[in-house]
């Protein structure tokens, strides 16, 4: 099957669904099995999605995707690696307001030399700017900078990630050539159709969708299964899709969302995460969507959303339970920004899960990271 592709600019294609990485990184969660993630990447790549996303706050996240492409290079040759693209982010000082106010071109140039070392590359494909701090000036400084970079040849193309479109606008009207946004999306969280999606069609920018998933609770799993009560669980994505549900207009409302999403992949034979990313996929503006993942084991699930064709009957169904939904309101991350979301994420010793169809409380270690390299450390 070939996998269907979005042309971003005349030299730049994107598949419509990206591989997300932030779940093999060390702070996110346990469990990566590093002997069979080669296997796992390669298999993503044999199935045409041939782009990776990144983040240089993601531990581990860069070197493990160059260790990959290096392999992949030995072993299917320049051509075949050529083919894979990785999208990386530019996350400065993050969750650090002084470092971020101290913030200079020559820290955007010696961690842009970082990533090009770690994924042992002469050019970043994409560069993703997270200016996570409005009230700290800097960001339109820091893409400028960005875009030098891009003309020395060390950057293939720039794009934004979590912007609202006041700050978004401010990057275009200084001239730099952004040719995608990052944002969340997903049935719980359609901020970015309170005009972050029209915004993009008149500048031509496309939008990457993260979260249409919920990090996993768009499942079958969690279909029928009590509220767990506070966002504590197997890995920090989950807890900041909870988060989202609560925002959303709550568990009983999220449960009902996955019962009519239930009935209608019934309908199309396919699986209930499969129904969620189409819908998302078919929005105005959205160029793909970032579907994360440890490993392969959901590979044919992420494959079957081009398979699938939403019917009128399958959206108003949808729709019905949306139009009670209470938010989240705003723009793209202004939430999660006021709320200071990103400083809540962390590993806890205590989570939950399902087994049998029941919520159950699992406990696990926690080790600290050595070394500070992006964040959610707290043990």
């Amino acid at each position: 099957m070939s996998i269907p592709r979005v042309q971003l600019r005349p030299d730049f294609s994107v598949p419509r669904i990206i591989k997300g990485n932030w779940q093999i990184a060390d702070d996110h969660s346990a469990g990566v099995d590093e002997a069979a993630l080669y296997d796992h990447m390669a298999a993503f790549v044999d199935a045409g999605i041939t782009a990776f996303d990144g983040g240089d706050i993601y531990y581990g996240v860069e070197a493990r995707i160059g260790q990959f492409i290096k392999r992949y290079r030995q072993e299917r040759g320049a051509a075949a690696a050529s083919r894979i693209a990785v999208h990386t982010k530019y996350c400065p000082a993050f969750l650090q307001d002084a470092g971020l106010r101290a913030h200079r071109p020559a820290d955007v140039v010696a961690v842009i030399d970082r990533s090009l070392q770690r994924m042992n590359v002469e050019r970043l494909d994409m560069v993703q700017l997270h200016w996570w701090n409005y009230d700290i000036d800097g960001s339109v400084e820091t893409a400028l900078t960005l875009q030098a970079l891009q003309r020395e040849g060390k950057i293939h193309h720039l794009g934004a990630t979590n912007y609202n479109v006041a700050e978004l606008s401010k990057l275009v009207e200084a001239g730099v050539d952004i040719v995608s946004n990052q944002v969340q999306y997903s049935l719980t969280d359609r901020r970015a159709a309170n005009g972050m999606a029209s915004y993009c069609e008149v500048h031509d920018i496309h939008l990457f969708g993260y979260g249409a998933l919920g990090g996993g609770l768009f499942s079958h799993k969690w279909l029928g299964i009590e509220d767990p009560g506070r966002p504590c669980f197997e890995n920090v994505s989950l807890d900041k899709y909870y988060r989202i549900i609560n925002d959303f207009g709550g568990w009983p409302l999220f449960q009902r969302l996955l019962a009519v999403l239930d009935d209608i992949a019934r309908r199309h034979g396919v699986a209930l995460s499969t129904v969620a990313s189409r819908y998302v996929l078919d929005q105005p503006a959205v160029a793909a969507l970032i579907q994360g993942a440890r490993h392969a084991g959901h590979l044919q699930h992420t494959l079957a959303v081009f398979q699938l064709a939403l019917t009128d009957e399958d959206r108003q169904q949808i729709d019905s339970v949306l139009a009670d939904s209470s938010g989240p309101v705003g723009d793209c991350y202004d939430l999660d920004r006021l709320e200071n979301r990103d400083a809540l994420e962390n590993i806890a010793r205590e989570y939950f899960d399902v087994e049998a169809g029941r919520l159950v409380v699992r406990q696990r270690d926690v080790a600290a990271l050595e070394v500070p390299y992006g964040h959610h450390l707290k043990a």
